[in-house]
C-alpha cells in the first residue's frame, strides 16, 4: 500500500543522496582499500523477511544504501559487515547470539580495527532494539522489562563505544536512533491504538537515552524516529485499503513488513524503501569538509 506522496518521498531521498554524495569527503589513498564498517543489529545487515516470512540478511540494507553513495566518492572503499540478527547491548560485548571466532561481535569488531589501523575510514552501528523487543508480548508492553531494558543499555551501550574509541580514536563513527514497527497496532482497533500511542512514548524516552549516550561520545547520531514521523498522531493521511492513518501509522506500514499478510509479515524490518529512509538519515550526520 502506498500512498502518491509516499512514492514522491522516495523519489526525493533517492535524488537528495545522489545529488549529496559529491560532497562527502573521506580521507583515502586511491590505490590502498579502505573500509567503511557496519555493526550492530539485524537492520546493519539488511535485515528483511525471506520466502518463509524468517529474517534473514540482506545486501539491501541501509549500510549497503551508505556504501554505494560513498564509493562513488572513494572507488577503493570496501564494505564490511559485522552486524548480527538478534543482537542486543550484552550480547554485543559477550556473544551468544551469533557465531564469531573472537567470541562476541564487539571483540570482531577490535580485531578488524586492529587488523586495518589507518584505513577504516567510517563506521556505523544501531544497537538496542533487541533489548526493548523481548518487552513486547501480544497487546501489552511489560514496562518492568522495559526499565530493566533501559537500564541494560545505560550499562552496556556505554561500554561498546568506550572499547570501539579506544581502539579507534580517530575513526568517524556515526548512530542511528529507531522508528516504532508497533505502530501498525494502530490498525487493530481500540486496544491497539493505545498500545501504539504508548509505546511511540516509551520510544521517543527510548531514542533519547541512545542520543544522550551517543553525544556523550561525540557520535552523531540519523533522526530515523524524525524520518519516520514516528510521534506524527495528529496528520492523517488515506491509504488504499485502510482509510486514514495517522501519518506514522501510514509510513510504518509503507516503509517496513509490519502491516505485510503471512508469510513475509508482520515483520518489524523496513523493506527497500524503509532502509533508502534510514540511509538518509545517517548520511545527513555524516562528518562534511
Amino acid at each position: 500500500m502506498r500512498a502518491p506522496f509516499l512514492l514522491l518521498t522516495r523519489i526525493a531521498v533517492f535524488f537528495a543522496l545522489i545529488a549529496g554524495s559529491a560532497n562527502l569527503a573521506l580521507a583515502a589513498t586511491k590505490n590502498t582499500a579502505v573500509y567503511y564498517l557496519a555493526l550492530g543489529d539485524s537492520l546493519s545487515v539488511g535485515g528483511q523477511p525471506g520466502l518463509t516470512g524468517q529474517t534473514q540478511p540482506t545486501s539491501q540494507g541501509y549500510a549497503d544504501d551508505l556504501y554505494q553513495i560513498l564509493v562513488k566518492k572513494t572507488p577503493n572503499l570496501q564494505l564490511a559487515k559485522l552486524g548480527c540478527i538478534g543482537e542486543s547491548t550484552y550480547t554485543m560485548i559477550y556473544g551468544g547470539v551469533c557465531s564469531y571466532s573472537l567470541k562476541s561481535q564487539l571483540n570482531a569488531a577490535v580485531a578488524f580495527l586492529e587488523a586495518h589501523a589507518g584505513a577504516v575510514t567510517l563506521v556505523t552501528i544501531d544497537i538496542g532494539a533487541n533489548d526493548l523487543l523481548p518487552c513486547v508480548g501480544g497487546a501489552s508492553i511489560n514496562l518492568s522489562c522495559i526499565s530493566a531494558a533501559f537500564s541494560s543499555v545505560q550499562t552496556y551501550l556505554p561500554q561498546i563505544l568506550s572499547t570501539l574509541r579506544a581502539t579507534a580514536p580517530t575513526v568517524p563513527i556515526a548512530a542511528m536512533n529507531y522508528y516504532d514497527p508497533l505502530l501498525a497496532e494502530w490498525l487493530q482497533g481500540s486496544a491497539g491504538q493505545q498500545l501504539a500511542l504508548q509505546s511511540a512514548q516509551l520510544l521517543g524516552q527510548f531514542n533519547a537515552l541512545l542520543g544522550g549516550i551517543y553525544g556523550g561520545f561525540g557520535v552523531p547520531v540519523g533522526d530515523v524516529a524524525k524520518a519516520f514521523h514516528t510521534s506524527d498522531f495528529t496528520s492523517l493521511v488515506s491509504v488504499s485499503g485502510l482509510g486514514q492513518v495517522p501519518l506514522n501509522v501510514a509510513l510504518v506500514c509503507s516503509w517496513t513488513w509490519m502491516c505485510t499478510p503471512p508469510p513475509l509479515g508482520p515483520n518489524i524490518h523496513p523493506n527497500v524503501v524503509g532502509y533508502e529512509v534510514i540511509t538518509y538519515a545517517i548520511f545527513v550526520v555524516l562528518p562534511h569538509p
